[in-house]
């Protein structure tokens, strides 16, 4: 069984978005000081940190639940002490936020996915898992499914976490703030390798992501007014196949993938940390395992 859902993971690893925004029309490169750069005619974009600064970029688009795929090519060899951050976010102090975060390693050692959500301002939602392939020698894709009724967050077409809408039990969901897409690369070797214990070596500087074949089938948010909403001139699109994404959940093969995925690479779930919570778990964590 467990060969079977490896072969699995390994033909997902395969898939390649199908269709590509252009990082010269969709994307902004908003700080680093030319350590961003947007190449191959819009096709590719690159983020660079050295020991004076990282850098980002974000979308110009804002965006209201959607289907939004990267392709991210992370930092290779000593990546000890940075930070590459791909994340839906809203602003202000009570802003939704969807994170992949991708903490660097010491050669040879495993990166470590960092996954977070925030609703209203609220975080500490945090699950983190290990790869099952290097993520520095090829692109792989890292896809978010939002939409009313839950989360997903996917490595090339397998789904490794899912947050579902729990309003019921009084749990706050992000359904209400318009989100841009936002990705930087930065130093944090206070504690993003081995909890700080690992600095940066700036000599391998300048440490380097590359990103290509971003894909947002998604309800683009513009003047307070949505794409998809009942009196669009698109509503009629958000009916066909290419935004079933808006209703869409897990079928039992995926939810075994996921399942597979967190039994033999997750190595962090708020919701088994009961010394962070002496009081009880949040309620979502009691609410997915009734």
């Amino acid at each position: 069984m467990k060969a079977f859902f490896y072969t699995l993971l390994l033909i997902a690893s395969s898939i390649v978005v199908a269709s590509a925004g252009n990082f010269h029309r969709d994307f902004d490169i908003t700080w680093g000081d030319g350590r961003g750069k947007i190449l191959n005619s819009g096709r590719q974009l690159t983020l660079s940190l050295d020991k004076t600064s990282g850098s980002g970029f974000q979308s110009r688009n804002e965006y209201l639940f959607g289907k939004i795929d990267m392709q991210l090519k992370l930092v290779p060899g000593n990546s000890a002490g940075t930070v590459t951050a791909y994340y839906l976010s809203s602003q202000g102090p009570t802003h939704d936020e969807i994170d992949f975060e991708f903490l660097g390693n010491v050669s040879g050692q495993p990166y470590t996915l960092h996954t977070n959500v925030f609703s209203h301002g609220k975080g500490g939602r945090e699950q983190q898992f290990r790869l099952w392939f290097d993520p520095t020698t090829d692109f792989h894709t890292y896809s978010i499914l939002w939409n009313p009724k839950r989360i997903i967050f996917s490595v090339d077409a397998t789904p490794i976490r899912e947050f579902k809408n729990w309003e019921s039990i009084g749990i706050p969901f992000p359904k209400s703030q318009p989100m841009k897409l936002y990705s930087s690369l930065w130093n944090a070797d206070d504690w993003a390798t081995q909890g700080g214990r690992v600095k940066a070596d700036w000599s391998k500087a300048p440490f380097t992501a590359s990103y290509r074949n971003f894909n947002a089938n998604a309800c683009v948010v513009a003047k307070g007014k949505s794409s998809c909403s009942s009196n669009s001139a698109s509503a009629s699109a958000s009916r066909t196949a290419n935004s079933a994404w808006l209703r869409q959940e897990l079928d039992n093969a995926s939810q075994a993938r996921m399942k597979w995925v967190q039994k033999n690479f997750m190595i962090y779930n708020y919701c088994t940390d009961a010394k962070r919570f002496p009081q009880g778990l949040p309620k979502e964590c009691t609410a997915m395992t009734s």
